[in-house]
């Protein structure tokens, strides 16, 4: 057939795509063209077998892979069409297309209409972890806990855990059995109540409200198991215990569900994914159809081999075994450093070794994998002595800085003024001269009359007697920028929102203080209105609702952004989904990776080797795997055998430099020899305000300097504000 839609597949992608009726599973290896199969598969039931996209529910774990998704299945659609870089909410709305998305934005989505049902306002308000932690610290604070004794984070952990497996708070305290969890208990059930009190979920109750709305409203389960007869889920291997009886639910009536996945790349069982459930899939369906997609189109045979000779280890598992019609590779360098400076050193020489010589070097092309974040801090100090430009995806993210915190807290009060939490970020920002005393006069006087925070607000006056008129006006005042707000989204899309916020609220100006951090600060708000924009096509009120769920629903993966030319640096959890010319895997030693506490566990022994073999694929041509005779890693020198992993490759797959002289290794890269014992120490005593050059960046002012690391905003826009080491970084005062 020389349809577009068959074009190009192998023959098991082919199997992939038209075996479309019934239950399916799809084991596809890694780099195997499984979104192909998926989008062409879709493509194909909406264009052959004449099924409305309406009755199509696409599911994967990140919103970018659903945005190539969507974009991908409209190109197969409508081939003359023009697609967009973006496929934003207005260009969706001229196609008929299928729901694709994650589990946590198809449920937001599908809750906006039912949620009403269940006691709550459609337009409730997605809370993250900030947010979340804040609702638990006021909770502990009210029953008299002390968090030195109480970790909030590990309370919210335990919460989590239970509503993922469907635990709700009434039936938490059968199972609290100790002095934590009874305390976990305690705050659930109340934490639950506030929740609903302030119009909010968190990110596991999107979920469980879900499987709660379906399993208690079964006319409205039967509504959807209609409308979606057609059901895809990518990185089955991944979901955890809701979203698998999400899933099972939707799909009881019409049973014409693919899942696609390998639990060769299942690695996040500690977030609660539980493989077996993709290992389970012929069991739960016994009409299943398998299809093993086992070509790879990534990389070398080399890789390959290796990666499944690591692999080929563990127990649980589908067997397969990925092939590659590419000859030849370079061999596996498995390099000895003899600490973690050394190992930095190793890989900076490297790349700088492999760029040499190109008018534009693509450093884009490097990735350096790690098994903890606190190995990237030497990574991170070698790279700037060396003038290696980098990002580390983890690190602080672009919606948890403050000023964007801030001003989404003031978004969210303006659609949704029961949420209190975020009322209470923004309520003296900038200062109302509304402290702590004011704000627990107007929680008591709520609770007292059964009122929300913001009824009382909106009659304040009824607490004349209670708080000085000054308080009373600063309130009022508060509650008319609030108000204003609320008419701004009656009238504008969610940029216009934003910039009249800014300004009725005081925040422009509050940032722009003079100082060079108050104008990046700025900068990175006028970023938002910037996203904020790609919703200006939808209606007022809808597109600032819209624009809150798609911020609350971002996650890591989707801030990775193309066309920036640095070397990443990111854990080997955050690498599932992604590939790189060349990959570093630091740290394969044993008690670093394996990591020490999965040493005397098969179970986790196992997710550790599925790691591996996630970073290894990650490579397309290159690969390097190094450990260190001694490393420095949370405040004790550890000397660590290598891994065992390495002890799984055949010789014959790699070349090592454990013959060569440490001298020669050394100075075999570069013609800059740095050293790496005594480090120079080129600006010792910088203060913020200071005028800096840089060899590499230019002309910069200090904006910040803590911890003997200074924060420099650069001349050159190119390079913007970056974080240097005092003493590594080539930089003096001008």
């Amino acid at each position: 057939m020389d349809d577009l839609i068959f074009k190009n597949l192998n023959e098991k992608q082919h199997e992939a795509v038209t075996t479309t009726d019934g239950p399916v599973l799809i084991i596809a290896g890694a780099g195997s063209g499984k979104t192909r199969a998926l989008t062409h598969r879709i493509a194909h039931i909406i264009k052959h077998n004449n099924i409305s996209p309406w009755n199509l529910l696409a599911v994967t774990f990140t919103n970018k892979a659903a945005n190539e998704m969507l974009k991908r299945v409209f190109k197969l659609l409508h081939p003359e069409a023009v697609v967009p870089a973006k496929v934003d909410a207005t260009f969706l709305r001229q196609y008929d297309l299928p729901l694709m998305g994650t589990f946590h934005s198809i449920c937001a989505r599908i809750l906006r209409k039912e949620a009403h049902v269940m006691g709550y306002e459609n337009n409730f308000t997605i809370y993250d972890t900030t947010d979340c932690e804040a609702l638990v610290k006021q909770i502990m604070k009210e029953l008299g806990f002390d968090p030195a004794k109480v970790n909030p984070k590990a309370i919210l952990s335990h919460i989590s855990g239970a509503k993922n497996e469907l635990i709700e708070a009434s039936d938490f305290s059968d199972r609290a059995h100790n002095f934590f969890t009874q305390k976990v208990s305690q705050i659930y059930e109340i934490y639950q109540k506030r929740l609903k009190q302030n119009q909010a979920m968190d990110f596991d109750d999107l979920l469980m409200q879900m499987v709660l709305l379906f399993k208690n409203f079964p006319e409205v389960l039967a509504k959807y198991q209609e409308r979606f007869k057609y059901i895809l889920v990518d990185e089955y291997q991944d979901t955890n215990h809701s979203q698998y009886m999400l899933v099972k639910m939707l799909a009881a009536k019409y049973k014409n569900i693919c899942v696609v996945g390998d639990s060769d790349q299942s690695i996040y069982s500690w977030r609660g994914a539980n493989m077996q459930n993709i290992l389970d899939f012929e069991k739960d369906y016994p009409a299943a159809k398998v299809i093993l997609l086992e070509q790879n189109y990534r990389s070398t045979p080399v890789i390959l081999n290796a990666a499944h000779e690591v692999i080929s280890r563990n127990k649980s598992r589908k067997e397969k075994k990925m092939w590659t019609t590419r000859e030849g590779g370079e061999k596996i360098r498995v390099w000895r450093a003899r600490d973690e400076k050394d190992e930095s050193e190793l890989v900076a020489r490297e790349i700088e070794n492999r760029i040499r010589g190109y008018e534009h070097p693509e450093y884009n092309d490097f990735v350096v994998l790690y098994r903890t974040n606190a190995q990237s801090r030497v990574l991170e100090e070698v790279f700037m002595r060396y003038g290696i430009p980098y990002r580390i995806v983890g690190g602080l993210k672009f919606y948890q800085r403050k000023e964007i915190k801030d001003l989404v807290a003031y978004l969210r009060v303006v659609n949704n003024p029961n949420d209190t939490v975020s009322m209470l970020r923004i309520i003296n920002i900038p200062v109302r001269n509304l402290g702590e005393k004011t704000i627990q006069t107007i929680q008591e006087y709520a609770a007292r009359h059964q009122m929300s925070f913001w009824d009382v607000i909106e009659n304040i006056d009824e607490l004349a007697e209670e708080l000085p008129d000054a308080k009373i006006n600063s309130l009022k005042k508060f509650a008319k920028i609030i108000r204003d707000g609320q008419d701004s989204a009656l009238k504008y899309p969610a940029s216009g929102v934003i910039k009249d916020v800014l300004m009725a609220s005081g925040y422009k100006d509050f940032l722009l203080d003079g100082s060079e951090e108050g104008q990046i600060r700025y900068e990175n708000v006028l970023e938002i209105i910037s996203v904020a924009t790609k919703y200006d096509g939808l209606e007022p009120g809808v597109s600032l609702a819209t624009f809150l769920e798609e911020v609350a629903l971002i996650s890591d993966l989707d801030s990775i952004e193309e066309g920036h030319n640095v070397v990443t640096l990111m854990t080997l959890h955050s690498a599932k989904g992604l590939e790189f010319p060349c990959v570093f895997i630091c740290g394969v030693e044993d008690g670093v990776f394996p990591h020490s506490r999965s040493m005397l566990d098969p179970q986790e022994m196992e997710e550790e080797r599925r790691l591996m073999y996630v970073g290894m694929t990650r490579a397309i041509d290159d690969l390097y795997l190094l450990h260190a005779g001694q490393r420095m890693l949370y405040g004790d020198f550890k000397s660590n055998s290598p891994s065992q992993f390495l002890m799984d490759i055949p010789e014959g797959l790699m070349e090592t430099n454990y013959g060569e002289p440490r001298v020669q290794r050394m100075n075999a890269f570069g013609e800059r020899p740095i050293p790496v014992e005594a480090e120079e120490s080129f600006v010792v005593d910088l203060e913020t305000g200071d005028r800096v050059s840089h060899k590499i960046f230019g002309e910069g002012i200090v904006v910040n300097v803590t911890g003997g690391i200074a924060t420099v905003s650069f001349k050159d826009r190119k390079y913007g504000v970056k974080k240097l080491a005092i003493n590594v970084a080539p930089m003096e005062r001008i």
